[in-house]
């Protein structure tokens, strides 16, 4: 016979009341009475009626994460993290990819209002109204996106960026390209005025050429324009886009980093085995999805919430083998070249 509530309760020493509040409000149970209730509950192989426990508390214990490309290798660590952070406070995690569409991100949320308690979304497409109109629906926590009194996990994408900047600049190179990510994208719009203020602050040039899908057709597509611009030194929205534009120079005689330096954004596992290696922005997606996870949970617990949470994770510069110094007369070269 399956183990109840009652049984736990009668070989712990305790009321089922508190039995239950063990697994539905921990907090509210005494350390050492909620320690020994739930390793009678291991060793007896009780596990709680989620729906039940749901009936009681209004909640489900689960959790909905939507994510814009889950094609994307940025995303699966992050989704990891998160996934195991929350299996290890009684919590599930549903995914969702929304394919780069902000209608799609939308009807995702509506779903889940009913069936999590909170949701996470990572890079949303959404706008700001359509955010803030969606919160009051469901608890949710932004990943890579910021919105006034919507707590938020930030990878300092902007830090990197200066970081990205400042090593071609250092390098000696002074016309700069910048690759940036798709329309409705705020971690676009973060690089791009970083770069801008580093690049000038370097006395460098600085083209921005977009807006670009952020995958690798989208950097191949982007590689002939790149190639007139006359520029030494590229910043790729993201890795993706990075690797597809050194394929797409390569297609075109443009040698990286011999011809034309290259920077991506993310630090994706392509990035170590793409070649040359790819000098990159490394971002914190582990620590984001466990910070995110915290956040949310907090929120969800919280009647009456304080201010919205923010915390920022810092990203670093990793710099491989697709960066080099510029030669002389090189960038003018390429730009002199037919390409179609």
């Amino acid at each position: 016979m399956a183990v109840t509530i009652r049984d736990v309760a009668r070989a712990s020493g305790v009321h089922v009341s508190t039995v239950s509040r063990t697994f539905s409000a921990p907090h509210l149970v005494n350390a050492d009475t909620r320690n020994r209730v739930l390793a009678v509950a291991e060793q007896l192989g009780y596990r709680p009626n989620r729906a039940a426990r749901g009936l009681t508390t209004g909640r489900t214990h689960n959790l909905g994460l939507i994510v814009a490309d889950i094609a994307n290798p940025f995303f699966p660590p992050l989704i990891k993290a998160a996934q195991a952070h929350a299996r290890a406070r009684d919590y599930h995690v549903f995914v969702a990819d929304t394919d780069e569409d902000p209608r799609v991100e939308e009807e995702l949320i509506q779903a889940f209002t009913k069936q999590v308690d909170g949701v996470l979304l990572c890079a949303p497409r959404l706008g700001d109204r359509a955010l803030a109109r969606l919160r009051r629906q469901v608890p949710f926590v932004l990943v890579n996106r910021r919105l006034d009194g919507v707590p938020a996990v930030l990878m300092d994408v902007g830090h990197g960026a200066r970081l990205a900047v400042e090593h071609l600049a250092g390098l000696g190179h002074r016309r700069l390209a910048l690759l940036s990510g798709p329309e409705g994208s705020w971690n676009s719009g973060r690089i791009r005025e970083a770069a801008a203020d580093a690049a000038a602050a370097a006395g460098a040039e600085l083209t921005v050429i977009g807006p670009n899908s952020p995958t690798e057709q989208g950097g191949q597509i982007a590689a002939p324009e790149v190639a007139r611009a006359a520029v030494t030194g590229v910043l790729a929205y993201n890795d993706l886009v990075a690797i597809g534009l050194v394929e797409g120079l390569a297609e075109l005689g443009v040698r990286v980093p011999a011809d034309l330096s290259v920077v991506g954004v993310d630090d994706i596992m392509q990035a170590r085995l793409n070649r040359p290696k790819l000098t990159t922005v490394a971002m914190p997606t582990i620590a984001a999805g466990r910070t995110a996870v915290d956040m949310l949970l907090q929120l969800v617990g919280t009647d009456e919430p304080g201010p919205a949470a923010l915390t920022v994770l810092e990203t670093t510069l990793v710099v491989r083998e697709s960066t080099a110094a510029p030669v002389e007369g090189r960038a003018a070269r390429l730009s002199s070249r037919e390409v179609t």
